[in-house]
């Protein structure tokens, strides 16, 4: 397990925590093995009946480490992300999510799969997919227009801009918008609530809910992850990234 990312099963409920606050809970390669590690562990266990994902209250996570971008030796299809993504598709047990400050690309696409998000006033999402020459990845590209409707998908995919938590309740990505002091609490709550119910009734209802869509879901985030990792070896995303990093705008005046 990565010292970044904290497991602890208490009352049935197994909490995960980002905890690399130093580079606001950017997810690197061990971070991501942890994490689809925690998933399945937590699957597996018949005494977790319910998982807990947080930051900070300040920060849930600024999502890919973009260092790790620009050295990248293989594929996204791959790469412990990919394997990230895949648990979080699969995962049995219901997962809640508690969101404060930035949610940055997998920050964000990571909650289409959850089941309950609770998000502090502070939230601040985005998905800068396209901005940084890339593709959307974890199926949101089709996840989200079936949650938010096209066209607000379309905004919020394709500028790629911030948008606050009241957008993100809007969009149907965020279940409710709690105070930031009682954040953590009422996620917590909202957990401790699905770890007392019948649990076979509760992983039934979340697999009826999410049967339609399953092979879908699959399907697409391998198509994403194949065109990721062609994205990534692109032009357009190396002047991105490595404009990032430079902390310049980036030109695209000479791609067509």
């Amino acid at each position: 397990m990565s010292a970044h990312v904290i497991v602890e099963t208490r009352e049935r409920v197994t909490r995960i925590e980002l905890n690399r606050p130093d580079k606001k809970n950017a997810l690197s390669p061990d971070m991501y093995a942890a994490l689809a590690q925690a998933l399945e562990g937590a699957d597996a266990d018949a005494q977790v009946r319910a998982v807990l994902i947080h930051g900070q209250t300040g920060c849930f996570t600024s999502g890919n480490d973009v260092k790790d971008f620009l050295e990248l030796p293989r594929g996204p299809a791959d790469s412990p992300a990919s394997g990230f993504l895949c648990a979080i598709a699969a995962a049995k047990k219901p997962i809640v999510a508690a969101v404060g400050g930035p949610a940055v690309g997998v920050g964000t696409t990571m909650l289409l799969h959850f089941d309950l998000i609770y998000a502090a006033p502070n939230a601040r999402f985005q998905l800068p997919f396209v901005p940084l020459g890339l593709v959307p990845e974890a199926a949101s590209s089709l996840l989200l227009p079936m949650i938010a409707g096209y066209q607000r998908a379309a905004e919020l995919l394709l500028l790629g801009r911030p948008f606050t938590a009241e957008r993100a309740l809007a969009a149907g990505i965020v279940t409710e918008i709690v105070p930031e002091a009682e954040l953590l609490s009422r996620a917590r709550e909202a957990a401790l609530a699905l770890a007392a119910l019948p649990p076979a009734s509760v992983r039934m209802t979340k697999e009826l809910m999410k049967r339609g869509l399953a092979q879908a879901v699959r399907d697409r985030m391998q198509e994403e992850l194949g065109l990721f990792g062609e994205r990534l070896r692109s032009p357009e995303a190396k002047e991105a990234l490595s404009a990032f990093m430079e902390k310049r705008r980036p030109d695209f005046s000479r791609f067509s």
